[in-house]
């Protein structure tokens, strides 16, 4: 078990948890809001996946180039997320929001129009700032916008936005991709992040920032126990579900013998699983976040690998697929309510720490995934999301202590 200091930030009492400008009332409309940037920031991290054969052809560039499009935004969101913080200090976080927001709707527009390949890249530079330094404030924003007892329903509905992205932003735009052309599907973007733009500063109250974000209060997070396991989880649950998920389709069609023209409905299955266990999550973490938490990890830890033992029928590979959407449904809220409860006082510093690791994790889950893949077995990469998992599962179980998770 871990040793805790009982005067740090996590054990402190209810009423001194709750940060400074902590509402009576929830703010709906404003969680709603956020709720759609969150949407908006998925669906254009992701949207390139479904347009690189267009995009390769039209701009003469090999699909691994074509790739960068998604590589790229991702690993410079990992680092804008607490450099952004840092760099704006004690900014209304509702002036940066808008900020952001009208980065990524020049950068979309960028992408639309854009004449060479390196252009694009360059706007998805611009992507990667915008996505990397919202999602690093929107993601404490739920105790900011709600009261007390409804902060972990207001992470759900935040992080229900991810959820939407996979289930109808990315194929939408796609679909919209192939009806009318990658620009078309790029320029929809930026009209859905100008909507956004205009919702932010209607329905946001003044955020102003309660502290600011400095390299050491950064530093400080990592010296508090309960987060510092977040992170560990974080690292673990994401590397190893992306290095899996990055190949789920010839997993289905090479061990489960689905055809491929059913992969696409099971995805999206995917997906709607992951919305219904994000807001299960929720509910569930509103009562005991340790105990939530590690059930997601289990959960995770018992889903990939039995791929290889029960998955060996296109209807053992179709339920494993369901079990494991509800479960990574709720990593994003679990984690995300675990950095709150135990950094109560540095929420959007925890936060910064908690998106960067994320988002590289998904890169760097990806390019583990495909080396392994490509030296020895599709099978590998289930396993080692397994192994994964159950390191992030023992790891949140030495937090059992920690009277803030309770």
């Amino acid at each position: 078990m871990l040793e805790e200091d009982p005067l740090t930030t996590a054990e402190q009492t209810p009423t001194q948890r709750q940060e400074p400008g902590t509402p009576d009332k929830s703010r709906w409309p404003a969680v709603c809001a956020v709720a759609l940037g969150t949407f908006l920031l998925v669906t254009a991290e992701q949207l390139p996946i479904g347009l690189l054969t267009s995009v390769e052809s039209a701009l003469s560039v090999s699909e691994g180039t074509a790739g960068l499009m998604v590589t790229v935004p991702s690993i410079v969101a990992g680092f804008a997320a607490p450099l952004v913080p840092m760099v704006v200090r004690s900014l209304d976080r509702r002036i940066l929001l808008v900020g952001l927001m009208t980065l990524m709707t020049v950068a979309n527009l960028g992408s639309a129009l854009a004449p060479t390949f390196a252009v694009l890249v360059g706007s998805r530079v611009l992507v990667g700032i915008a996505i990397g330094g919202f999602w690093a404030v929107a993601a404490g924003l739920a105790v900011r916008l709600a009261a007390p007892a409804d902060v972990p329903r207001a992470t759900a509905v935040i992080f229900g936005g991810v959820g939407a992205a996979n289930v109808f932003g990315v194929p939408l735009g796609t679909l919209v991709g192939d009806l009318t052309g990658w620009r078309i599907a790029f320029s929809s973007l930026s009209a859905l992040a100008l909507v956004t733009l205009i919702a932010l500063p209607a329905v946001l109250p003044r955020l102003v920032a309660s502290q600011a974000v400095r390299p050491e209060l950064l530093m400080e997070q990592l010296r508090n126990p309960g987060v510092r396991v977040g992170i560990i989880a974080t690292v673990l649950l994401v590397f190893g579900h992306f290095a899996a998920y990055t190949f789920v389709s010839p997993a289905l069609q090479k061990l489960s013998g689905i055809d491929e023209r059913y992969v696409g409905p099971l995805l999206f299955g995917f997906g709607a699983a992951g919305m219904i266990g994000n807001f299960v999550a929720g509910s569930a973490l509103s009562r005991r976040v340790h105990r939530s938490v590690l059930t997601i990890a289990v959960a995770m830890t018992a889903a990939m690998p039995l791929f290889l033992l029960l998955g060996r029928t296109a209807v053992g590979g179709a339920l494993l697929l369901i079990v494991w959407g509800l479960a990574f449904g709720g990593v994003s809220v679990g984690l995300q309510t675990w950095m709150i409860k135990t950094a109560p006082q540095a929420v959007e510093a925890a936060s910064s720490l908690w998106v960067a690791v994320f988002n590289l994790s998904i890169g760097f889950g990806a390019l583990a995934g495909g080396v392994i893949v490509d030296t020895l077995t599709l099978r590998g990469v289930l396993w080692l999301g397994g192994a994964c998992a159950l390191l992030a599962a023992l790891a949140i179980w030495t937090a059992r202590g920690n009277r803030a998770l309770r």
